[in-house]
């Protein structure tokens, strides 16, 4: 085999851009659930938040967090956000993990696609998220929560926090000897970071 057609054998495929009729489709209609036979997916619990996310109206609110964007790709950065949201609900965390349920009829009806992006296409719209839309992301995301407390009205709130023990030599300013699985009785402490306030 000559060295031209060993190159041409290792070549990626050329990319082939989609239209946006051949990626987005629309789906109106909740599935009813039945107690009986019916041919469902393992994510068959997506259903559920279909409706929710219909609801609250997630994918109008994250659409506005992006309004300052002048691009607008085929895949929107909304839509984007919104598929790494169902990735984690069904238990996933890196993004090639999306091959594992790329097929699947009810996440591309969630999501009105009909087919996902691929891990590139994702990786570049994340990229393209500026300072503007993130801090739109974390102010929607501060709403759901504070309206959520607010509609409960609890009586009380306990906050838990997780962190990491690190350990260190002699008697340094702030550590002390505590709950440390790895070095018992060692002095340690927990670092965190002081945010001044705007």
């Amino acid at each position: 085999m000559s060295l031209r057609n060993k190159k041409n054998l290792f070549r990626r495929p050329p990319q082939v851009e989609s239209s946006k009729a051949q990626i987005h489709t629309k789906f109106h209609k909740i599935p009813e659930i039945k107690f009986e036979d019916q041919q469902l997916t393992s994510f068959s619990g997506l259903l559920i938040f279909q409706l929710f996310f219909k609801r609250i109206r997630l994918k109008d609110k994250l659409k506005k967090c992006f309004s300052n964007l002048k691009v607008s790709p085929i895949f929107g950065h909304h839509l984007v956000v919104l598929l790494l949201i169902v990735h984690l609900i069904l238990g996933f965390r890196r993004l090639r993990e999306i091959d594992y349920y790329r097929d699947d009829p009810l996440v591309l009806r969630l999501m009105g696609f009909k087919k996902l992006p691929d891990v590139s296409t994702i990786s570049r719209s994340l990229s393209q998220m500026d300072t503007q839309s993130i801090a739109n992301l974390r102010r929607l995301s501060r709403s759901f929560v504070i309206n959520g407390l607010q509609r409960e009205s609890f009586g009380r709130l306990t906050l838990d926090f997780d962190g990491s023990v690190l350990s260190t030599k002699g008697h340094a300013e702030g550590s002390a000897v505590g709950f440390n699985k790895v070095k018992k009785g060692a002095r340690s402490y927990y670092p965190y970071r002081h945010h001044q306030p705007r």
